[in-house]
């Protein structure tokens, strides 16, 4: 039986189909985002019954969580601490968890936004990354054009960003991660970039050549690799466009594609295939987390087909070693 590959060069995987035991019964939402601990545990943040559900590396259910806490799940990170930080959008607030659920600080006022671009948190914040020294960022996000910086206590230190095109504002900050250095990397979907800060906000650089970039995630360590869940054409004006994504991409620190998981031309259900990568995570093998808000995508990419019943929401890309290359005149 052939198994197949996916990506290309040092970076090849093949799918683990099937990954993520549940109990009976339960069923996966829209998964907004996949963190990793350090014990490889996998924490699924979810649009369902049971928000947080936690995995083994190996897929088997350990746990779930937050029933009674989240309003619409949308981002995760892991926190140096061995705590869990969640945005969500729906409640406009950002909490800080123990891995078990119990929540250490919330930033924000549940159910109260902030006025809508007033440049004030939150309003549909997005995402939470965490620099080197312990201080961490939150991107906001659906209601405003802004990034705002807290010491690890929660004080605010500093925001920075308006809406635009131009180098510095955004158009949905939609996710972002911190690299060993201090430098913030902020996915701003909908101008399909990927913008480069230090850690005070001056702008350094961008990445383009992206589609609506909405998951993000990058390995620690001296040259880190992004990976980015980039979202396909839901637009009247692109639909059905392809070689645009759904897909996965695989950069260097420094914007240079190295790969892409993501069967050609469109979305789909098959193997390889997205509907729409939204959080993405690895684990301390190289193995890829992806999760999908497959549900919200489909009527957009399938507006003539009905959703069908246990949509994937979840996929598992496990690292293979790329085949040693040949040298000339070799066998």
């Amino acid at each position: 039986m052939t198994t197949t590959i996916f990506g290309s060069g040092a970076h090849q995987y093949r799918l683990d189909e099937g990954w993520g035991r549940l109990p009976d019964g339960w069923t996966l939402g829209d998964v907004a985002a996949v963190g990793v601990d350090g014990k490889d545990n996998v924490y699924v943040f979810h649009r369902g019954e049971h928000p947080m559900i936690v995995f083994d590396r190996d897929g088997n259910f350990r746990r779930s969580w937050g029933e009674d806490i989240f309003n619409r799940p949308h981002g995760i990170s892991m926190g140096p601490d061995d705590t869990i930080f969640c945005t969500d959008d729906g409640d406009h607030t950002m909490r800080q968890l123990t891995l078990d659920g119990k929540v250490l600080m919330t930033l924000g006022y549940p159910g109260k936004p902030s006025t809508y671009q007033s440049g004030q948190p939150f309003n549909r914040c997005t995402h939470t990354a965490h620099a080197p020294n312990g201080d961490f960022y939150v991107s906001d996000g659906y209601g405003n054009a802004r990034v705002h910086k807290y010491a690890p206590d929660g004080r605010h230190i500093l925001s920075w960003g308006e809406p635009g095109t131009d180098p510095g504002q955004f158009n949905l900050p939609h996710n972002l991660v911190c690299d060993d250095d201090g430098y913030v990397y902020v996915a701003d979907r909908e101008n399909h970039r990927i913008q480069v800060f230090d850690g005070n906000g001056k702008y350094v650089a961008q990445w383009n050549n992206l589609h609506r970039p909405s998951g993000l995630y990058m390995t620690r360590g001296k040259c880190p690799i992004c990976f980015i869940g980039e979202i396909g054409p839901y637009l009247r004006a692109n639909f059905g466009w392809p070689n645009v994504g759904p897909r996965v991409s695989i950069l260097s620190h420094e914007g240079t594609l190295l790969a892409r998981i993501g069967t050609v031309p469109s979305a789909g259900t098959g193997p390889g295939q997205f509907i729409s990568p939204h959080g993405i995570a690895a684990d301390s093998r190289g193995d890829i987390y992806v999760g999908e808000v497959s549900y919200t995508g489909w009527p957009s990419l399938f507006p003539n087909e009905p959703i069908p019943e246990g949509l994937r929401c979840l996929q598992k890309f496990v690292k293979v070693e790329a085949p040693p290359s040949v040298a000339p005149g070799e066998k």
